[in-house]
């Protein structure tokens, strides 16, 4: 069964459209999900009672007092002062970085498709985790490159299943989301990333490490960057964002990335959009500089982690006999397998009648998707409300068993 990397890499028409395939599948769930009254936990959005409006606005209030300098053009490469501060966070948390080995960008997206347009030709295979990313998907597909899965299982991509695909696929890249994976939840433990770096550093191929939800833990200890591993320090591009940490309408991210690669990444950048919002990116380095931005992440953690128990608690007696669930460490997401026989995509139907909503497993799957999969993300209600869509997920369930 051919995988949705499988088009024609050298015409672009036919790479826009398997793209657009793939944007349509996923706006057709997602078109399910807005009816009014509907409980959704099918976004992979932050809470927006939780946004800091107020030092947010303080912030830009604060820059906007040197109008010429932040309402001016400004350099591909990104404000410096919020470089500093993006490099002095990354150096605290265990991971050395100098302000000028990052390139902000319009989002992390951005960033994934700037190390694509640096990195991969037309026919180039990306190795990624199965399921993984669907906008990733999208994007290796507009970059003419064969996206092909590699098996995985709690702890994240298995070393044996790399490697062979590495050897029956001489990937020029490895995407990974290792940290609070979407859509699944899991963390790749210290010893599988080794391994994996050892992998890179000994076959050359590049890691695309993506990051945007490691300031969301809710217990444990951080696992080391892959970015941070001396095997694969010189052949990884760390991608991250303030989306998840401070607001997505900011629109920021950044990629850290050794000096060839950042740098073929900035001119990419500089012939696509010039460079990401001045002002923007002046309010986002004052709110991190002189805002509570701990203070806010510890709120959001504490909320988030209560949203997450909640949705755990009652996941257990909602779904079918023999379902299986992991409980996450942090992150955005609880991803659930139902037994055999179920197909989530049209479950979702009659989910949608009862009141309650989720994204089926089915786009997040490069090769053969298992549809008895769902992705079920908890951070944009409180608990009582989560309860209450549990309980409709529940009556969902029962109804379409008795069909």
């Amino acid at each position: 069964m051919p995988g949705k990397g499988d088009v024609n890499s050298t015409d672009p028409g036919a790479r826009i459209d398997a793209a657009s395939s793939l944007a349509a599948s996923l706006g057709e769930i997602l078109a399910h999900t807005a009816r009014p009254g509907v409980i959704s936990f099918a976004g992979g959005m932050p809470a927006p009672d939780l946004f800091d409006a107020q030092g947010i606005s303080a912030a830009y209030a604060r820059v906007l007092a040197t109008p010429r300098r932040v309402l001016q053009y400004s350099t591909t490469e990104g404000d410096p002062l919020l470089r500093e501060v993006i490099a002095e966070r990354l150096s605290r948390q265990g991971l050395a970085t100098a302000a000028d080995a990052l390139l902000i960008t319009t989002g992390a997206q951005q960033a994934l498709s700037l190390a694509c347009a640096a990195l991969l030709a037309p026919g180039d295979v990306v190795l990624v985790e199965e399921p993984t990313y669907l906008v990733a998907l999208q994007c290796f597909t507009l970059t003419g490159a064969r996206a092909v899965p590699v098996r995985c299982d709690g702890d994240g991509i298995e070393p044996a299943a790399l490697e062979e695909a590495v050897r029956l696929h001489r990937p020029k890249l490895l995407y990974l989301g290792p940290t609070f994976h979407n859509p699944t939840g899991r963390t790749m433990p210290a010893g599988r990333r080794r391994t994996v770096a050892s992998l890179a550093a000994r076959h050359g191929f590049w890691i695309a490490e993506d990051d945007p939800y490691r300031e969301l833990r809710y217990e444990g200890r951080a696992e080391p960057w892959i970015a941070a591993l001396p095997a694969a320090a010189d052949r990884t591009v760390l991608l991250g964002s303030l989306s998840k940490s401070v607001a997505p309408g900011l629109r920021l991210g950044w990629l850290r990335a050794p000096a060839a690669l950042r740098r073929a990444c900035a001119t990419v950048k500089g012939a696509t959009d010039v460079h990401t919002s001045t002002i923007d990116q002046a309010a986002a380095a004052a709110y991190l500089t002189e805002g509570d931005h701990d203070g806010h992440l510890e709120r959001v953690r504490s909320a988030y982690r209560a949203r997450r128990d909640a949705l755990l608690a009652g996941l257990a007696p909602c779904l079918p006999a023999g379902s299986r669930y992991a409980r996450p460490s942090g992150g955005m997401f609880v991803w659930a397998r139902l037994p055999d026989g179920h197909d989530t995509t049209t479950l979702l139907r009659s989910a949608v009648d009862h009141g309650v909503a989720f994204v089926p497993g089915e786009p997040f799957f490069s090769g053969p998707p298992d549809r008895r999969t769902l992705r079920l993300s908890f951070p944009t209600h409180p608990p009582g409300r989560i309860e209450e869509g549990v309980r409709r997920l529940a009556n969902a369930f029962a109804h379409q068993a008795t069909r």
